[in-house]
């Protein structure tokens, strides 16, 4: 059964009689609907609606919530909750945690007795398990990169720039990471009008190549024209970022997409609600 264990994430502790309410008005995740032992992933948005922290929220006792995040952005991560905090009944503590530990597959590493164990509900067809406490050893990492591209699974730093991308861009809003049915929230105004307008364009595709995928953040390219850029990759499997009308006008135009110098495929992700556009966008208006 693969595992991993990942040193570059951070743990943030936000506790105290107000912490849910003082979440729940400041981040896209809804509250609500979060149940104990699972976790989901969320944002803390710039007021113009693009994502400034990414992280994974679950339950850690009456009144407290562990928010997971990358650890080289914890610390400005911990500022930001702060200096939102005001009067209300929360502490905000980064923990003294270094490690992760995943399981995925049918069977599960971690231990039925770990109470930190939770359910990383980003993934709809496969188990995984996130641990806060279990100290296996290293396990695969890059098996576990491999799994999570193949998912069609962003993360900010791998995928994209923290500061450049909307919620919609990296399918938050269908890994129920954004409650569209809750109250307002920081840079909800500009995701709800996303949302109802339809005017999502950008989105995680997975990529598939005959050839090794070049780096991260090379473009791809129809007819000289960037249509997005690469992510994450595992040999000939990959994410990207993409405009998906401009996408649909290459496939139908039978116009090959090229990740530097290599002939990439671009798929939606299985699990996603989403298509490509029944009409393709035009060459004037891409």
């Amino acid at each position: 059964m693969p595992f991993a264990q990942l040193k570059d994430r951070a743990l943030i502790s936000v506790s105290g009689p107000d912490a849910e309410h003082f979440l729940q008005n400041i981040l896209t995740t809804d509250l609500d609907t979060l149940g104990d032992g699972e976790a989901k992933p969320g944002a803390l948005l710039a007021p113009q609606g693009k994502i400034l922290f990414d992280f994974l929220i679950s339950r850690a006792g009456e009144n407290a919530f562990r928010l997971e995040c990358r650890a080289d952005i914890s610390d400005d991560f911990v500022r930001r909750l702060t200096l939102y905090k005001l009067r209300a009944k929360v502490e905000i503590a980064k923990l003294e945690q270094a490690f992760v530990t995943l399981a995925w597959g049918k069977e599960s590493i971690v231990s039925q007795s770990d109470s930190t164990a939770v359910a990383d509900r980003r993934f709809r067809d496969e188990s995984v398990t996130r641990s806060y406490t279990s100290t296996v050893e290293n396990g695969d990492i890059a098996a576990w990169q491999a799994f999570r591209t193949a998912q069609g699974i962003a993360e900010s730093g791998a995928d994209y720039a923290l500061g450049d991308a909307f919620p919609h861009d990296v399918l938050l809003d269908e890994l129920g990471g954004v409650g569209f049915k809750k109250g307002c929230y920081i840079g909800q105004e500009v995701v709800s009008r996303m949302q109802h307008r339809g005017t999502a364009r950008r989105r995680v595709l997975v990529v598939q190549a005959g050839l090794p995928l070049p780096a991260a953040g090379t473009e791809l390219i129809v007819e000289g024209r960037p249509v997005g850029a690469l992510g994450s990759s595992a040999g000939t499997t990959g994410l990207a970022i993409a405009r998906i009308d401009r996408v649909k006008a290459a496939m139908d135009a039978g116009q090959p997409i090229l990740a530097g110098d290599v002939p990439v495929t671009l798929t939606i992700p299985g699990w996603v609600n989403f298509t490509f556009p029944q009409e393709a966008v035009s060459a004037e208006e891409a």
